[in-house]
C-alpha cells in the first residue's frame, strides 16, 4: 500500500532533532524524500536549553535513510536568506521536485516582559517570524513551478492566546498566523494550501531540561521532570503534561496529504485542550 505522501519531496527547517526530526521521519515513513536544514549551533539569547549539533542532524539523516528514503541535509540559518535559498535549490536539484514545506525552525525562552532586552526581542522575531517568511519565500517559486503543494507553519498555543513571560515568543507565533492566513489566500490560485499547527508543550529538549523545570517551579530548589509534570499538566485540559513530537507530525502528515486537499487557512491546535481552557 503506497504511503500518503509517496513520491513527494518535503523541505523541513529545524530538522536536526525534536519536532523537526520527527516530521522528517514520519513523512519518510509515508514515502517522502526530505530536504533538511538546521542551524546546528547556538543562538545567543537562548540559554534555557542546549543547541542542536552536527551529530543531531546526522542522526536525522540516518533515521530517514533507515526508511529507505533520500535526504539532503544542510547547515543553514533561517535568518540567512541566501543560505536558505541555496539549500532549497540544491535539494530540489538533487531530488527533482518540491511538494511540501514545513516551517518548523524556532526557539523558545521564558523572560518577563520588563526584563526583556532589545537583542533578545530582535533575535526571537528574526528566527521565529522572519525565518518562517524566509522559508516560504525560498520555497514558493518551486511550489508554483510544480503546480501546487502544501505548506505547514509551526506556531504554538502562544499563537492563539497570550502566554505570560513570553511576549517576544507569543508575538512571533501570532505573526506566523498572519503569514499563514495571507499566503493561504494569495496562493490558493496556484493550488498551494497553507495551514498552521499549534502545539501545547511538546516532549523535547526545549522543555525537558533542568533550567526550564526550574523556571516553571521557581520555589522548588530541586526541580525535576517529575516535579515539573503537574505544572505543565495544569496548562492542558486533558490529563497529560505534554504531547509527543509524533503527535504534531501526524497532524502535519494529515494536512500535507490528499486527505486534507481542501483544507487551507486553518489554525490546527494539537494542544490537549489548552487553548480552550
Amino acid at each position: 500500500m503506497p504511503g500518503r505522501v509517496e513520491g513527494k519531496v518535503a523541505f523541513i527547517t529545524g530538522a536536526a532533532r525534536s519536532q523537526g526530526r520527527s516530521h522528517a521521519v514520519r513523512l519518510a515513513q509515508e514515502g517522502a524524500d526530505i530536504i533538511a536544514v538546521d542551524i546546528v549551533g547556538p543562538v545567543e539569547s537562548i540559554q534555557m536549553y542546549p543547541p542542536a549539533t552536527e551529530d543531531d542532524l546526522a542522526e536525522t539523516v540516518r533515521q530517514v535513510e533507515a526508511q529507505d528514503r533520500r535526504i539532503v541535509a544542510t547547515k543553514a540559518d533561517v535568518r540567512d536568506t541566501g543560505a536558505l535559498k541555496a539549500a532549497v535549490d540544491d535539494g530540489v536539484a538533487q531530488l527533482g521536485r518540491l511538494d511540501i514545506v514545513l516551517g518548523n525552525a524556532g526557539v523558545f525562552e521564558i523572560q518577563p516582559a520588563l526584563e526583556l532586552t532589545d537583542d533578545a526581542w530582535r533575535e526571537m522575531i528574526d528566527i521565529n517570524l522572519t525565518g518562517v517568511w524566509n522559508t516560504c519565500k525560498a520555497t514558493l517559486p518551486h511550489l508554483i513551478e510544480g503546480g501546487g503543494g502544501a505548506i505547514v507553519l509551526t506556531s504554538s498555543v502562544a499563537g492563539l492566546k497570550g502566554v505570560p513571560n513570553t511576549i517576544h515568543y507569543t508575538a512571533a507565533k501570532h505573526g506566523v498566523v498572519g503569514i499563514m492566513r495571507t499566503l493561504a489566500n494569495e496562493l490558493a490560485p496556484h493550488s498551494i494550501r497553507v495551514n498552521s499547527v499549534h502545539p501545547t508543550s511538546v516532549n523535547t529538549v526545549m522543555i525537558q531540561n533542568e533550567k526550564t523545570w526550574g523556571l516553571f517551579q521557581p520555589d522548588n530548589p530541586n526541580p525535576s521532570q517529575e516535579s515539573a509534570a503537574p505544572v505543565f499538566q495544569s496548562i492542558n485540559a486533558l490529563p497529560v503534561p505534554w504531547v509527543e513530537p509524533v503527535d504534531i507530525s501526524n497532524a502535519i502528515l494529515f494536512l500535507v496529504s490528499d486527505e486534507a486537499r481542501y483544507i487551507t487557512g486553518v489554525t490546527l491546535p494539537i494542544d490537549a485542550g489548552s487553548t480552550g481552557k
